[in-house]
């Protein structure tokens, strides 16, 4: 049976990531309280915000924000920045 966690975005206990995503307290943090499910969501939406608003990833700027909007992701915030046209299903 996989390591499970108790997943901050969705509130329920889910398979836990294999490994840290990050070095440090950071990716540590996220061991804890993400899980895989999420993290992959996390993932292709990050893409789609790289590729919509064309970011550099290798700007500053554009680091902090996609830090800023992948916290707002697994907190489940309704200010997370959506690609253009896009609407809930």
């Amino acid at each position: 049976m996989p390591n499970q966690v108790f997943c901050r975005k969705y509130q329920k206990n889910m398979d836990a990531l294999d490994f840290a995503p990050f070095p440090g307290v950071k990716g540590e943090a996220y061991l804890k309280t993400v899980s895989k499910q999420a993290w992959q969501e996390w993932l292709q939406h990050q893409t789609t915000l790289i590729n919509e608003k064309r970011l550099n990833v290798f700007e500053p700027e554009s680091k902090i924000f996609l830090e800023e909007q992948r916290e707002k992701f697994f907190e489940n915030d309704t200010s997370v920045e959506k690609a253009e046209g896009w609407k809930p299903v």
